[in-house]
């Protein structure tokens, strides 16, 4: 597996895990229990983790889902 996303942002997160299961890639997101027992400290991110054969996809998506945050849309 590979991270393709480490991030305290809950919209990124669930946007990232919703554009990722559209396209057909499972998504497994780590460390989200002790991210929420240490509360809003933003010590420990979510890392979002994706199978190998899958990780460039799963990164296109992120650049893709970031840039159009970026702009607006």
């Amino acid at each position: 597996m590979k991270e393709i996303l480490r991030t305290n942002d809950p919209v990124l997160l669930s946007a990232l895990q919703a554009a990722l299961a559209e396209d057909g890639i499972a998504a497994v997101v780590f460390d989200a229990y002790t991210s929420i027992a240490e509360g809003s400290l933003g010590v420990l991110p979510r890392r979002v983790m994706v199978a190998d054969d899958d990780a460039d996809r799963a990164a296109w998506l992120l650049r893709t889902l970031q840039a159009a945050a970026e702009s607006g849309s």
